[in-house]
Formats: C-alpha cells, structure tokens, sequence
C-alpha cells in the first residue's frame, strides 16, 4: 500500500482545488489499483446513471480464502454504503439482496 504520510496526503487533496471529490475518489481507485500487492478486487462502474458494468478478481491458494476475500469485500462495501446514507448495514444488506434479485443473469460479468 502507501507508505505516505496520511497528513500529507489529505493536505496535498485540500490544495488541488480543481479536483472534485468524484475525480480525486476515482485517481484514489486508480492508485489502488496500480499496487502490485493486491490480491483481491472487485471494480463496478456506472455509466450514464444506469449502465452497470463490473470486474472481479481473486488470488488465493484455495476456493475457500477466494470466498473469504470476496465476503470480505461485499462487508466491507455494505459498510461504507451504510455509513455514507447514515443506515444500519443490516438496511443496506437487505436492500442488496433485493435488487441482487432484479439483477439479469445476462448482466453478471462472466
């Protein structure tokens, strides 16, 4: 990961006044991304409000550590999500399990 100093970090976001939060959220993607120490991802994008498009992959010795750091993902998701809309994540797990039913099995990534 970033061996920055965190303070330095949200100073030099602060100065770049001409970066949105949207734009500095997607370099920050990017960045993470970019470490060659990842061994877990899962990338969705949305375009033009209702295009959904979606990425994942796992590097793991056994099927099992591969779930686990898919679920880990998902929690760690559903928390953000919850915090961001002021919600118990127990609301935003629900509300996923409904619209993961409306999901089209031809929109799933291969």
């Amino acid at each position: 990961m970033d061996d920055a100093d965190p303070d330095e970090s949200e100073t030099a976001d602060r100065d770049d006044t001409d970066e949105t939060a949207f734009e500095r959220e997607r370099r920050k993607a990017r960045e993470l991304l970019d470490d060659d120490d990842v061994t877990a991802f899962h990338v969705g994008v949305v375009r033009n409000g209702e295009e959904v498009e979606t990425t994942y992959s796992y590097l793991a010795d056994d099927p099992e550590r591969e779930g686990l750091q898919a679920l880990s993902l998902l929690a760690t998701h559903l928390r953000v999500v919850a915090s961001e809309a002021d919600v118990d994540y127990s609301t935003v797990a629900a509300d996923a399990v409904a619209l993961a039913g409306q999901v089209e099995e031809s929109d799933l990534p291969e």
